[in-house]
């Protein structure tokens, strides 16, 4: 829970407009509490008008349905996994229950009583939200939709009913987030219409009055108690676009004109707000990009397809988001792992297996065209065709588009240096989004460093919001990243897990990245003021070298940072660290590594197992790693003079084919140490997914830092 420190700290970054509108929030509230709202009477025959087009499921290739049909008969043998936990009670889900920590939510609670932030009292609210965005249904109901079995459709119909009859309005942990109402709203539309042809469909939906008592509760909470001021990021465009769709799939009620309006006019503003002249995302996290890509794109095109479109500045600010993402996937389609992630999505109706960002850019290929510059798409998947037949005419976005692939995002501070395989990414923007940059890191000048999509220098990622505070910390924390530290702290000053109170300022300096040569980028922030930290990097065929200096205050001490990706062994002789990875297209090397990972010759469990456990069983795993002889797999520290050595290691990860590596120089000025796995402080991590961590590889220099030179040599 939080202490009257963090609603001080919280209060101080709100402006008076904000202070005033949570003030009315907070009135209503506490009407409700006494007297819920009431909702209007519902017409007598409400009719569903917002099916597909005939012909649309026949686009769906028979591999993207294959991938759908898969995660689908898992869910029907009660099979999901959120956030690393598996969950086996998913034919009749407990919607109150978090399995990780086996605690559960109070149902019976008025919503705004429910101590969600505590994982004491609750236990962890995102395993018990996730399942009640009700994503899963959606892919249910695709399943029925592409095969017109009736088993998924009673399945979707047996869950709504269970829900809606266990969580009734305002009760409970499922009505205290805009953002979670937003995006069970468009589950909802998009479970109604993929069940259209189910004989059943009516009767669960707009016959059925305790649907209609929760449609109107759900629109009326989103259009009361929309997100502002400090807080108005992801979730107002949530809020919005849950509005907006269910206002038109389901216009029925006397408010549903108004609130399409009103959410209309929201997300064109919020849309422009959240997002950079360049298009990239405004949090400066990289998953929450995408989901406000995919939940814009499914409002506008709801609208769309309900005969009230949205402005063209909406369609402006999807289009700059589609090929800023083009921008700045590496060869593999993955974007950077800037900032925070939680593995939200605004609409889900492929398999696990789909690739999600390869998915978004699918779709924008369709609305709007791809550019020469755009990198191939492979594959492909189900929401693309079913999303683009609702447009009921070419989105009509009136911007420039880039004539070539832009290298540097100069409003977002993002720079991306490609060499052939390699690919850099340069952080020198804004600390955050908002006057609490809540899903902010402090990384400021860190980097991320791929070989042909493998993470060799990466940032290590989330893994929690809510109780584990020493975990979010360090995740988020200056040591967390390819970076430096000074004196032992952050760049920037945390107030609360998604609280910053001081934000340093960064300037990018020099920026030259011409079709030939060398690749430079130079940028300095305040953080440790008075001492400014400067870092150029250059980018020079397959050698990256960075210079790291310290201006203005001598003598301070020092921690320079590099994080090795999951699947990066590690051995370090002296000042110079080798490392090789599997080849990504070298499917049993990757097998292979991905066992090593998780403990190879030390016998730990594999990673989704690791991921399972309780953390004191995952820091004995630790320890053991830390404890392993072998010197390689990512864990060595000491010094290994000898080349035959290390060419014997390699021979653990497979034959020179499959392998790769490059050497890491690095600053001898700075005293080297290899982490991995450690618990007490948190060091050596890298996360995946959230909810998800694993030992990695981290690799500290301490000492007082003047000029710091670093080569990366890919070979």
């Amino acid at each position: 829970m939080m202490g009257p420190g963090w609603y001080l700290r919280r209060l101080s970054r709100m402006g008076p407009a904000e202070v005033v509108g949570r003030a009315r929030h907070a009135v209503v509230q506490r009407q409700w509490r006494s007297a819920l709202p009431v909702a209007p009477d519902w017409p007598s025959h409400p009719r569903f008008t917002a099916g597909l087009p005939a012909g649309v499921l026949g686009k769906v290739s028979a591999e993207a349905a294959s991938r759908l049909l898969a995660t689908a008969d898992e869910l029907m043998a009660g099979r999901a996994e959120y956030f690393g936990v598996v969950r086996t009670d998913m034919i009749s889900p407990d919607w109150f229950l978090d399995p990780k920590t086996g605690r559960r939510a109070p149902s019976d609670v008025y919503a705004f009583d429910v101590p969600y932030r505590s994982e004491d009292a609750v236990g962890d609210i995102k395993q018990i939200w996730e399942p009640s965005r009700h994503q899963h249904l959606t892919v249910l109901a695709a399943a029925y939709a592409l095969t017109g079995t009736p088993a998924y459709a009673t399945r979707v119909a047996a869950h709504l009913r269970s829900w809606w009859e266990e969580n009734p309005p305002l009760q409970g942990p499922h009505w205290v987030s805009g953002i979670e109402l937003g995006i069970r709203l468009l589950s909802w539309v998009w479970t109604r219409r993929l069940l259209d042809g189910w004989a059943g469909a009516p009767e669960l939906f707009e016959d059925n009055p305790d649907f209609q008592l929760q449609l109107w509760h759900h629109q009326n909470w989103l259009a009361t108690l929309r997100s502002h001021g400090s807080s108005a990021n992801n979730h107002v465009i949530a809020e919005d676009a849950g509005l907006l769709a269910a206002a038109c799939a389901f216009g029925w009620f006397p408010e549903s004109a108004g609130w399409r309006t009103s959410a209309t006019r929201s997300l064109d503003v919020q849309l422009g707000r959240n997002t950079f002249p360049s298009g990239l995302n405004a949090e400066l996290a990289s998953e929450y990009h995408g989901l406000v890509l995919e939940l814009g794109l499914a409002a506008a095109l709801e609208a769309d397809a309900a005969g009230t479109p949205v402005p063209g500045s909406t369609w402006d600010v999807l289009l700059r988001m589609t090929d800023a993402l083009a921008s700045i996937v590496d060869n593999r389609l993955h974007p950077p792992r800037q900032g925070d992630a939680d593995d939200g999505f605004g609409l889900i109706v492929d398999g696990v297996s789909t690739d999600r960002w390869a998915s978004l850019l699918a779709t924008g290929e369709v609305l709007f065209g791809r550019l020469d510059w755009w990198p191939p798409l492979p594959g492909d998947d189900v929401r693309t065709p079913l999303l683009a037949s609702l447009a009921a005419r070419t989105p009509q976005a009136t911007g420039v588009r880039p004539g070539q692939r832009p290298a540097h995002l100069r409003d977002a501070g993002m720079t991306i240096l490609r060499s052939g395989r390699v690919w850099a990414r340069c952080d020198g923007g804004p600390h955050g989004f908002l006057s609490i940059a809540a899903h902010a890191h402090a990384d400021a000048l860190s980097v991320e460093v791929r070989h042909d999509g493998v993470e060799i220098l990466a940032d290590p990622g989330t893994f929690c919001y809510h109780g584990e505070p020493q975990w979010r910390s360090y995740f988020r924390s200056t040591l967390g990243h390819n970076t430096l530290e000074l004196e032992g702290r952050d760049q920037s000053v945390s107030g609360g897990p998604f609280l910053w109170t001081r934000h340093a300022v960064t300037k990018v300096l020099d920026v030259r990245t011409p079709p030939d040569g060398p690749a430079r980028w130079s940028a300095a922030h305040d953080g440790y003021a008075p001492a400014v930290h400067r870092r150029t990097v250059e980018l020079d065929g397959e050698v990256l070298t960075i210079v790291d200096e310290v201006l203005g205050e001598a003598g301070a001490a020092g921690r320079l940072a590099f994080h090795l990706g999951p699947e990066v062994t590690v051995m370090l002789d002296g000042t110079t660290a080798h490392l090789r990875w599997p080849a990504p297209d070298a499917s049993a090397l990757t097998a292979e590594a991905g066992a090593s990972r998780s403990g190879g010759a030390a016998g730990v469990s594999n990673a989704a197992e690791e991921s399972r456990s309780d953390s004191g069983s995952e820091a004995g795993r630790a320890g053991q790693l830390a404890a392993a002889p072998d010197p390689v797999v990512g864990r060595v520290s000491g010094s290994l003079a000898s080349d035959s050595a290390l060419a014997g290691a390699g021979s653990l990860a497979g034959s020179g084919e499959g392998v790769r590596t490059a050497v890491l120089e690095l600053p001898p000025e700075l005293s080297w140490s290899v982490h991995r796995g450690e618990s007490e402080p948190p060091l050596g991590w890298y996360s995946a997914g959230f909810g998800r961590k694993e030992p990695s590889t981290t690799l500290i220099g301490s000492g007082t830092p003047g000029q710091l030179t670093t080569l990366l040599h890919f070979s």
